[in-house]
């Protein structure tokens, strides 16, 4: 019965997967397939929150509770006084000093802790913000904001460190592809809780507010609670205790050895290559596709009618184009082709999406609002992918975790900043609107502020294919590996 059980094992992960996962033949002898997949929970756990904290919750508090989006906009986007400091937390975990030789196992403890804490509290603090009660205003607003600024810095450690830790598992041949299965995982992870979020809070704007507040504390805690049996399940056995760093780390004190300055090593690594152009390019681009992450879902409850249930789906629709773009790129890069080049069509797709998300609304058509969903994860998986691959090969310069630290850093730095202003901006728009500054006929056209944003976005997608557009005209950008990049067909 055991060979049997272990022969469907081997089929499973060495035959089926393989096609129907993209970049899962990263997998190695020395990191198996099943290792491989065990330590990508971790980013199943960030993907559960980036769903929630970015598409669920934004829709339920604006909607369904009457929280103004700038502010449930400003909430979301705290995470961003973080992010700029993945860079560090990536260096730092480069030279971590342990009495068991491991450098990113306290950070990933320690991120998971934070998901927890803020998850935990998060439910008490919107609800109190929302409905008020003998607490003042501004105690509602702090206990939501440190809600999710501690559950953001959780997001950001544990995603910087683990990817850290798979770039250590991982040879210098498979690496880029073991990150990129890592971002596959979160992709699916996305669609996943998006489709069971979908479901647990099917009905919410029928319930009572006392069955509506209750289901969301229960929506909230369980996340919390999955978060960290995912983080702990990823982490079981994967850094083992490194006995020739701990003796090296003794040498280096009983030699009074310092460890290197974040500053020096920051300024080697910017000066390499065109780490600058890259980095100027992600953070245009991101800004490009996720200024909308806000909006999209409070825009179909809006203008299209659609329910809660509904709007959250949509972020399942969002996923399975990322996953789309995610094998085409893996066909692409096995093929050699230049990784800014992909980067490129994915800015171009992008600004296709949005010309379809603003005629949605004119037409009526939710399935156009869609389609446009599904365009802005397939342009947006695209660009990630290209861009992921271009700081992978600066990886090697001074260190995995700073790379990708940097790397996360300007990518979760300009999430946040542009989930804020498309808010906020969103809300400005409409109030100059309904003031008559527009004219009488816009009024009540609560879409203007919706359709502003959309087209902002679609500058910053111009601008992002000026910026990396000389760097995709050069060419000769390919993974350095001879091997295929991912798969070696189309899933």
């Amino acid at each position: 019965m055991s060979s049997s059980t272990e022969e469907l094992k081997r089929l499973f992960y060495q035959e089926v997967l393989p096609k129907l996962l993209p970049f899962s033949d990263a997998a190695t002898r020395e990191l198996p397939l099943a290792r491989l997949l065990r330590l990508a929970l971790f980013q199943a756990s960030v993907g559960m929150m980036m769903v929630l904290l970015y598409g669920t919750l934004n829709r339920v508090m604006v909607v369904e509770k009457g929280v103004p989006p700038w502010l449930i906009g400003l909430m979301v986007a705290l995470p961003v006084l973080v992010a700029p400091f993945r860079a560090l937390i990536g260096f730092k975990s480069d030279h971590h000093k342990s009495a068991f030789g491991w450098r990113r196992v306290p950070y990933i403890w320690f991120g998971t802790l934070m998901q927890f804490g803020g998850l935990a509290i998060m439910p008490f603090a919107l609800l109190l913000m929302a409905e008020g009660g003998s607490m003042p205003t501004f105690v509602t607003w702090l206990a939501a904001g440190l809600a999710f600024l501690v559950a953001g810095a959780g997001l950001h450690t544990t995603q910087t460190a683990g990817l850290a830790l798979a770039t250590d598992l991982a040879n210098e041949e498979t690496r880029p592809r073991v990150i990129a299965l890592l971002f596959v995982v979160l992709n699916l992870s996305m669609l996943v809780a998006s489709l069971i979020f979908g479901a647990l809070l099917s009905g919410f704007d029928e319930m009572s507010v006392s069955q509506s507040n209750q289901r969301l504390i229960g929506v909230l805690q369980g996340a919390a609670l999955v978060a960290v049996v995912f983080n702990m399940v990823a982490l079981w056995k994967q850094e083992s205790i490194n006995r020739d760093r701990v003796e090296q780390i003794k040498a280096d004190r009983q030699a009074y050895k310092e460890p290197p300055r974040f500053a020096e090593t920051w300024a080697h690594f910017i000066q390499a290559g065109s780490a600058t152009r890259l980095l100027v390019a992600l953070g245009l681009g991101t800004a490009g596709f996720q200024m909308q992450d806000i909006l999209l879902e409070p825009y179909g409850g809006q203008m299209l009618g659609l329910t809660v249930s509904q709007t959250t789906r949509l972020t399942a629709v969002w996923a399975f184009g990322t996953l789309a773009a995610f094998g085409l790129a893996a066909y692409l890069l096995g093929r050699r082709v230049d990784y800014y080049r992909i980067s490129v069509a994915g800015a171009l797709v992008g600004i296709l999406a949005f010309v379809a998300v603003i005629a949605a609304d004119p037409l009526g058509s939710p399935l156009l609002f869609r389609f446009g969903a599904l365009l802005i994860g397939f342009g947006g998986g695209l660009f990630a992918v290209g861009t992921l691959s271009a700081a992978m090969n600066l990886a090697d310069v001074e260190g995995s975790g700073l790379a990708l630290g940097a790397w996360g850093a300007v990518q979760a730095t300009a999430y946040g900043l542009a989930m804020f202003l498309g808010g906020a901006i969103r809300d400005l728009v409409t109030t100059i609107t309904s003031s008559g500054a527009f004219g009488e006929g816009l009024i009540q056209n609560q879409a203007v502020g919706y359709a502003f944003v959309y087209n902002l976005e679609i500058l910053l997608l111009f601008a992002t294919l000026i910026a990396i557009g000389p760097l995709a005209l050069k060419g000769g950008h390919a993974a350095r590996s001879s091997s295929k990049f991912g798969l070696t067909e189309l899933p």
